[in-house]
């Protein structure tokens, strides 16, 4: 008998984008050096970088630009970017050629599945997810990545005092992510200004962020503690 499974609602659509010559060659040639192929396995972050240090998780990195900027300034800090979108990943990895960087990996895939499915427990001291598709209309908030079951997952992959990094210029997906973090087990709320200092929480200004403010939105900073274990 056949048995149906429901469809994950995915939290992004993949929009085809014009690829550069120069994108396309650093996918082409540059993605097999820095990408990390998905894997329905745990991988260690620490065989994948060949060091044992803090490391960040960026999901939706956008055209790269920002990431870049905080992989240059911190070289100490090994960051893992996630993002679906070709024309950015070529982008960034043309950038990482260009700075000679070498604590950044790529993985272009559903973030969801990586943090299910590949990374292990306690394996971040920080996770951004900068500017991510607010789904505005109200008929498609199921599509928004900011849920409990995500929230868990990202919980598990936080190392004790791991920093959880929400930014977004809309209104009511700010409210959204307050009312699912305030139930959400294992984490509390910290005041930015007290992340100023710290590296894990430092973020260049993003083209989305750029957008959002030309719009007249107002962009806002969450941040919260993973709670010890």
């Amino acid at each position: 008998m056949r048995v149906d499974h429901p469809r994950r609602v995915r939290s992004f659509v993949r929009r085809p984008g014009r690829i550069t010559t120069g994108q396309q060659r650093a996918l082409d040639e540059l993605l097999p050096r820095w990408g990390i192929p998905f894997s329905a396995h745990r991988v260690a972050p620490g065989e994948v970088f060949g060091r044992d240090t803090r490391r960040v998780l960026d999901i939706g990195f956008g055209d790269g630009e920002a990431l870049l900027s905080a992989a240059a300034r911190y070289p100490d800090i090994d960051y893992l970017g996630i993002e679906v979108h070709e024309p950015g990943i070529g982008h960034l990895l043309t950038l990482i050629e260009r700075a000679g960087l070498t604590n950044i990996r790529i993985c272009d895939c559903d973030a969801v599945d990586v943090i299910e499915q590949m990374l292990p427990e306690a394996s971040f001291d920080a996770v951004n997810l900068l500017f991510p598709d607010p789904w505005p209309k109200k008929r498609h908030h199921k599509r928004r990545i900011v849920q409990q079951g995500f929230v868990a997952e990202v919980a598990r992959i936080l190392r004790p005092d791991g920093i959880f990094h929400i930014a977004t210029d809309w209104a009511n997906y700010a409210e959204h992510i307050r009312l699912v973090m305030e139930s959400a087990e294992g984490f509390a709320e910290v005041d930015a200004q007290s992340l100023q200092d710290e590296a894990l929480a430092f973020r260049a200004p993003t083209k989305f962020e750029r957008r959002g403010r030309r719009l007249g939105h107002e962009v806002v900073d969450l941040f919260y503690r993973r709670a010890q274990r």
